[in-house]
């Protein structure tokens, strides 16, 4: 496994990732840019979580405002409850995130619904001092993550989204009516959203404007279990930690004995987990974590986090939530806009519950960066063994040596593909260089043209992976990369 720092070393390095600003001096932490190669990345990988469970699932995909008013975070329960525990040095006033300063010292997770008198027993118990002049904390006090913005000449109140969720449920009548749907009816949403950390950290696994991939799925409380497309499913193998042991079994298998409550949260984080499968990270490394009534978010009824275990720990990739009725009850209340529908199934009148799967895209992009990342010490190259479908960059043309003769037709491959894949032409410097730097930035393949394609017009192409060669007419290229390049 590769470390932390080799990642960051290379998305700096290969234009993956790197600071905002960060040419000036008062450039903020916890807001980072993709640089190309990672915007390729991200895109793709994106576009692979449309393909399979976005369209898998027939589910409807929106695209709701960032900045939204006072009282859809008041409905929410974000007004009041969105806060994190901060401790506050009582002679050299630094300020520090209590739950992350006590994991990073001690490795006790101090639960997201501890009390600000649990924090400070922590605190006390372990004899946690300040760690820039080592003096005590004063009490615990909790801090809002909320950005707060003015709209208009008269300043109104409104907020960033920290979640882009909260459109889908204030838009989920309209939306419901529009589309004729039925439940369960899933909505979809990609964007950006904006929590005010307080002590961002380690790129991309802490944020404070970082993407989210989140579907919500409305269903009837009554039907959980009367999922047909269920049986889809049913065989597939999930990694479940109940918080006191570990269970490998199939969907149907934790069904039947009850540690997944019902069928539909069961097809859910099912198709999740098969998603993850074609991203190739290492599944042996991934767990579902049920949470305890004190983890799960204030709003959450049943909660379970995909995790990921990464050099720097176990990470949490998607929160995946049963919600009940919270978001469309307190929206329905606040807005005084009533939130039933009628389920064209059971003709019954109901205010839908919601199961959510908040993916957060930074973090695993990290984890598709780190769980790729292969030292081949035998050769002498460093490798990102990425899937070719989640490439930046297909192929890089290679004319085998800087020639006229070789490089009109090497450029005229890489104009002619280009069209239909994303494609690299390189030039310079020796055949080995160029082919280790296609290697760092997980190119799968690399296309030369030599002598021999003078006379039999055809090229040599080259597998990242085993360095394995093989020739291929020109004429059939696009071809090879189509057969190739989908999972």
């Amino acid at each position: 496994m590769a470390s932390y720092d080799r990642i960051a070393k290379l998305s700096l390095d290969r234009g993956f990732y790197f600071p905002s600003s960060e040419i000036y001096s008062d450039s903020m932490a916890g807001f980072w840019e993709y640089g190309p190669n990672g915007n390729n990345l991200k895109n793709k990988f994106i576009e692979l979580w449309r393909r399979e469970l976005v369209r898998r699932d027939d589910m409807i995909e929106i695209d709701g405002s960032q900045i939204m008013s006072k009282n859809v975070f008041v409905a929410s329960g974000h007004i009041d409850n969105f806060s994190d525990p901060v401790i506050v040095c009582s002679k050299c006033k630094s300020t520090l995130r209590a739950d992350k300063f006590i994991f990073d010292k001690t490795r006790i997770n101090v639960p997201e619904g501890a009390s600000n008198n649990e924090v400070d027993e922590v605190l006390n118990q372990n004899n946690l001092k300040c760690p820039t002049c080592g003096s005590s904390f004063q009490p615990t006090e909790r801090f809002n993550m909320m950005f707060k913005v003015g709209i208009g000449p008269r300043n109104e109140e409104a907020y960033l989204r920290p979640e882009t969720c909260q459109a889908i449920f204030v838009d989920f009548k309209r939306i419901f009516k529009i589309m004729r749907g039925k439940l369960p009816f899933s909505i979809a949403q990609v964007g950006k959203s904006f929590r005010n950390e307080i002590a961002p950290r380690q790129s991309l696994l802490r944020l404070r404007e970082f993407y989210q991939a989140e579907i919500e799925v409305f269903c009837n409380p009554n039907e959980l279990d009367s999922l047909s497309k269920f049986d889809e499913i049913k065989d597939t193998i999930l990694t479940i930690n109940d918080g006191s042991e570990v269970f490998k079994l199939t969907a149907k298998e934790a069904i039947e004995n009850k540690i997944i409550p019902n069928k539909l949260i069961a097809y859910y984080l099912s198709i999740l987990n098969e998603f993850y499968e074609k991203t190739g990270i290492d599944m042996n490394q991934t767990r579902f974590r049920k949470l305890s009534d004190k983890e799960k978010a204030f709003y959450a009824t049943i909660a379970f986090d995909f995790e990921l275990k990464t050099s720097v720990g176990w990470l949490e990739l998607v929160a995946c939530n049963y919600r009940s009725n919270y978001d469309l009850d307190q929206h329905s209340k606040i807005s005084k806009e009533k939130m039933e529908i009628t389920d064209p199934v059971t003709n019954e009148k109901v205010l839908p519950h919601v199961f959510e799967l908040s993916l957060g895209i930074d973090r695993s992009i990290y984890s598709v960066l780190e769980s790729s990342f292969f030292d081949d010490h035998e050769n002498d190259r460093v490798i990102l063994k990425l899937k070719p479908y989640l490439a930046p960059i297909l192929a890089g043309i290679l004319p085998l040596v800087k020639k006229p003769e070789l490089g009109d037709i090497a450029k005229n491959i890489y104009h002619d593909l280009k069209k239909d894949f994303d494609m690299y032409y390189d030039e310079s410097g020796s055949i080995g260089r160029r082919y280790r730097r296609l290697e760092e930035i997980g190119v799968p393949f690399a296309i030369t043209v030599d002598y021999d394609t003078l006379e039999d017009k055809t090229v040599t192409v080259r597998y990242r992976d085993t360095m394995q060669q093989k020739r291929i007419k020109m004429k059939d290229l696009k071809s090879f990369f189509v057969e190739n390049k989908d999972p």
